[in-house]
């Protein structure tokens, strides 16, 4: 079972996201406060949890947290600032969204810009360590899976349905014979150069 907080604050926050690797679609986090004493065997890093596994916690999580908020950042946004401070800012956003102001935020990852005058600490794997940020993990990969299964019927070239916009072979082929959206990431790595011929 995953730890219940880190600090000894009754309102530690911990904060995750979704989707930076991906070639389309935002970058989307996800903050989570929990009370302190909240235990859940089931809460994991998302990327250990299935589909449906995902959606019955989100409704759990939803219910238990103290509070809990949901960000985007879209591709033109990305494009303009990188995926690293794109990442950063949809957990700051989050943070503007919470109902009540957290004493402490924990972080996965190894990077972060201080928000506000709240302590933080970054943990490496803290999805898999931290009960909170595993929350974090699951709202954020279960609500961007959501925005870009919405956009697959829009746009179903492209196969979001089940690639969610990460760079798959089917996906890359796409690109090459449909071009990009409004929805691709200018900015990343669009086209494979092993399916491009030289003549």
């Amino acid at each position: 079972m995953l730890k219940s907080n880190y600090s000894d604050h009754e309102l530690e926050c911990g904060l995750d996201e979704a989707g930076r690797g991906c070639l389309a679609g935002p970058v989307t986090a996800a903050a989570v406060i929990f009370k302190p004493e909240y235990k859940n065997a089931k809460i994991n890093d998302s990327k250990k949890l299935n589909i449906k596994e995902r959606s019955d916690l989100t409704k759990i999580i939803l219910k238990n947290s103290v509070a809990f908020s949901i960000s985007h950042v879209y591709p033109k946004e990305i494009d303009k600032i990188n995926i690293l401070n794109a990442s950063i800012l949809a957990m700051h956003k989050c943070l503007d969204k919470l109902g009540v102001k957290p004493e402490f935020l924990i972080v996965d990852g190894n990077k972060f810009k201080k928000y506000k005058n709240i302590p933080h600490k970054t943990i490496i794997k803290g999805d898999q360590k931290h009960l909170n940020i595993a929350a974090a993990s699951i709202l954020a990969k279960n609500a961007r899976d959501n925005f870009m299964q919405e956009l697959h019927y829009k746009f179903p070239e492209y196969s979001w349905l089940t690639n969610k916009g990460y760079p798959t072979k089917t996906h890359k082929k796409a690109i090459i014979e449909f071009g990009i959206t409004k929805f691709h990431r200018k900015s990343f790595k669009l086209y494979d150069e092993q399916l491009i011929i030289d003549f």
